[in-house]
């Protein structure tokens, strides 16, 4: 019986986590909300940052509306200070990835090792005893039947589904997943909440792990290098290689008689590489990192649909084993921008097998 069960319900202030809890409520579990409280008070340019990121000086708002939704649904409710281990696991990775030419994938990040590893285990060592743990994300999990194995699906509302940013869980944290609005479209979302009387029905949600300039967060002097085209000619200075990324066009200040778009990023010789838009089409990547959950691992070549960008509507593509754990990755037609330092999500049908981060393209 559901009544015997409880579950810890991340809300973040939020319409998807609040009819989240609230859907679980009237299912007969025992509900209790808590938040992760990650903002360290950073100073920031006062243009920069704002509402609706889960990264900013307005996480003080978000958390009253939290609050605030959990006395409506009449349930306990607490907050976390994950702050520290959210600079550690987050802010640092981010910054580091940069720094080394790569584009990071943040959110993914804090799913893994916050949402849904500390912020758990700090509430259950802060004695709240649970069996689930839920959040808004549009996605679902099921058990295989055959295998045993914890399965993650897309969920249904196709313009919603979010598992891309939560690839990464392990069978352990699946095990104990619970992702109740999957089922439903947006659509339907805001709706249960209107009629539940929640006041986030019409709130906006947010777009981003930080809503300012990302380079706010990055503390790092300009380290000037040359921006070269791929036929080998210079064509102007850069001012740090993490003010670019691969497939961008604009602000590089570079007058050419065709759009720019950054090819590479060569660290070694602190090099921004840039061509035409053709060129920043290509067929094959290696891919580390990897992390299994429709399959306990890739044992021989399998023709999939990859995603490389959360935005991004997957592709097919075959995918091998290689030497040191690697997989390579062979799209069936070129795609453009395939960017080290971002996640590749592999998909069979809605299933998601797993995924890595792309280490390289092969050229």
């Amino acid at each position: 019986m559901n009544k015997d069960k409880t579950v810890l319900v991340g809300l973040s202030g939020g319409v998807d986590s609040s009819v989240a809890a609230y859907i679980l409520q009237q299912e007969g579990f025992r509900v209790i909300g808590v938040t992760m409280a990650i903002w360290d008070g950073k100073k920031l340019p006062p243009t920069s940052g704002g509402k609706h990121a889960c990264y900013g000086p307005d996480e003080e708002e978000e958390i009253r509306e939290a609050r605030e939704i959990a006395e409506i649904l009449k349930i306990p409710y607490e907050v976390f200070d994950c702050s520290a281990e959210y600079k550690m696991a987050v802010l640092d990775y981010f910054r580091s990835e940069y720094y080394a030419g790569r584009t990071p994938n943040p959110c993914i990040q804090c799913n893994q090792h916050i949402k849904f590893g500390l912020l758990p285990e700090m509430a259950e060592k802060r004695g709240f005893h649970y069996d689930f743990f839920a959040t808004g994300h549009y996605a679902r999990v099921e058990q295989d039947a055959s295998s045993g194995r914890f399965i993650l699906k897309k969920g249904i509302d196709s313009k919603k589904d979010q598992t891309y940013f939560i690839y990464r869980l392990t069978q352990k944290q699946l095990s104990r997943a619970m992702l109740p609005i999957g089922i439903y479209t947006k659509t339907k979302i805001k709706e249960i909440a209107k009629a539940a009387s929640l006041p986030v029905y019409d709130k906006d949600e947010s777009q981003d792990f930080y809503s300012g300039n990302y380079k706010d967060l990055l503390e790092h002097e300009p380290m000037p290098g040359n921006v070269v085209h791929t036929s080998g000619k210079v064509l102007g200075t850069h001012q740090g290689i993490w003010n670019h990324t691969i497939g961008q066009r604009k602000g590089m200040g570079i007058a050419w008689s065709e759009p720019l778009y950054v090819i590479r990023i060569d660290k070694e010789t602190n090099t921004v590489v840039v061509g035409s838009r053709e060129e920043t089409f290509n067929t094959s990547f290696l891919v580390n990192d990897l992390n299994w959950i429709g399959i306990e691992g890739l044992k021989g070549p399998m023709d999939v649909s990859i995603k490389i960008r959360s935005a991004q509507k997957e592709k097919d593509a075959l995918i091998e084993p290689m030497e040191n754990g690697l997989v390579k990755a062979t799209y069936f037609h070129p795609n453009d921008s395939i960017t080290p330092g971002q996640s590749a999500v592999f998909y069979e049908g809605d299933v998601v097998l797993g995924g890595g981060v792309i280490k390289n393209v092969l050229i």
